[in-house]
């Protein structure tokens, strides 16, 4: 049995010169935290959030004056001229002018209605801080989805132009073992198709490559951004707490949307109480002050005068008969408070539902990585022991390029997979609620210096 004279270059080492190249650090990479920051100030979802949120804040405020005093002033100004005729021998022509300012204020003593507003304006402050809340924890996944997404092309990319170096070896290496005649021209023909095979996952590696850092280019506002790669070795975080039960507990009191709807059950039963207000009296407190000031005197007397007034008391409004408004709003109000609790116990169960599907398919995906990993140690000596085989004639040349397909599309895949546990990790939290900026600090840590 001859030896064929191949030499076919160490796909291991190809590996993690690809990997390398991915997770090395850039002069101008940036990390997970540096981009999220500049996708806070740049976003439009979230600033749109942010200033909804504001909004809302003001709008809030605005609930207050329905209990705090009013006070107005109002001034007039006239000239009049006067022309009386009795009889040709007698007549009257005056011209006078008056100035009249009056002072009003107002202190609501009792009114149901104002004050259901008023708690209805804070619970909307509740409810504004959970809807940011929301909308910056969806900035967070997103932004790490983007991020980790253009690592993954990277990978990708690095991958398949290790491979193709070793597909292209490997060509070489048919053509001169056919020329020599140790060698059919299948092998050569073999090669070339895997080649051809290798250009085109290139080119469609470079486009996801492409395509995946304009969709981060646009989220966070930079041009050719270049996000740090992951430190090697990597150690993935493991999931605490372990119960799923811990993390659905947790949701049900810091998830923003369950947060929402117990925000709109306590705005409905206000809107109740405010309805139900209609039937009840109300009393103002009351103050008035005027002046009245005739410089030039009246029609009746011609000596200037001035004159003042003050008046303090008690307004009291009871309704008696609205035709039947006020208890068809009550009815309408009670309803709408039976949708928002029912709205609530809708939220807890989708919560609790996607909890669990997050936290099962982050243990999914990190005993995928463990698998992918044995694989790779595997699909390596498989490929090993295949190059052995086709140095001494008992393995063709399709079997080494199997062997490398295999390796390289492990290789991938364990890439991808780390990355997913990663993301999964913050939906997780997002999940429970729980999710905060700073929880991106622990997987800056994991990033390349």
């Amino acid at each position: 049995m001859t030896l064929k004279n191949v030499h076919i270059p160490s796909l291991l080492s190809l590996a993690v010169a690809g990997l390398w190249v991915t997770c090395s650090p850039l002069a101008q990479a940036q990390s997970l935290v540096e981009l999220f920051e500049s996708a806070r100030t740049y976003d439009a979802s979230y600033l749109s959030a942010r200033l909804q949120y504001e909004a809302n804040l003001a709008r809030a405020e605005q609930t207050r004056a329905s209990i705090l005093p009013t006070a107005g002033l109002s001034a007039s100004a006239a000239a009049t001229r006067t022309d009386l005729t009795i009889t040709p021998a007698t007549a009257l022509n005056r011209s006078f002018s008056s100035q009249t300012a009056i002072l009003n204020a107002a202190q609501p003593l009792y009114r149901p209605g104002n004050w259901a507003t008023y708690e209805q304006g804070k619970k909307q402050v509740e409810l504004a801080r959970a809807q940011l809340d929301t909308a910056e924890q969806d900035l967070i996944v997103r932004t790490s989805q983007a991020y980790f997404e253009v690592l993954g092309s990277q990978s990708s990319l690095a991958f398949v132009k290790a491979q193709k170096a070793a597909v292209a070896e490997q060509l070489a290496s048919a053509k001169r073992n056919f020329e020599v005649g140790t060698a059919t021209i299948t092998d050569s023909r073999e090669a070339q198709a895997r080649f051809d095979l290798v250009l085109a996952q290139e080119i469609a590696a470079e486009n996801e490559l492409r395509v995946k850092k304009l969709a981060l280019d646009q989220l966070v506002g930079k041009a050719e951004t270049q996000p740090r790669g992951l430190a090697a070795p990597l150690v993935l975080p493991s999931v605490v707490p372990v119960d799923v039960n811990a993390w659905v507990s947790q949701s049900e009191t810091a998830h923003p949307l369950i947060r929402q709807a117990q925000s709109n059950v306590e705005i409905a039963r206000l809107e109740v109480d405010k309805a139900e207000a209609g039937h009840k009296p109300t009393l103002d407190l009351i103050a008035s002050y005027g002046g009245n000031r005739n410089p030039s005197g009246t029609l009746t007397n011609s000596s200037g005068s001035r004159s003042a007034s003050a008046a303090v008391g008690l307004n009291f409004n009871l309704p008696l008969f609205a035709g039947f408004a006020t208890q068809n709003r009550v009815r309408e109000t009670l309803s709408l408070s039976d949708k928002a609790r029912t709205d609530l116990e809708g939220a807890r169960r989708n919560v609790a539902l996607n909890t669990r599907t997050v936290f099962f398919g982050l243990l999914s995906g990190q005993g995928q990585v463990k698998a992918l990993e044995a694989a790779e140690l595997s699909s390596q000596s498989a490929l090993d022991a295949n190059k052995l085989g086709y140095q001494v004639g008992v393995r063709i040349n399709i079997d080494v390029l199997n062997s490398q397909s295999q390796l390289f599309q492990t290789k991938r895949d364990l890439a991808r997979a780390r990355y997913d546990v990663l993301v999964s990790g913050l939906r997780l939290r997002q999940a429970s609620g729980t999710l905060k900026a700073e929880d991106l600090q622990a997987i800056n840590d994991l990033l390349a210096k």
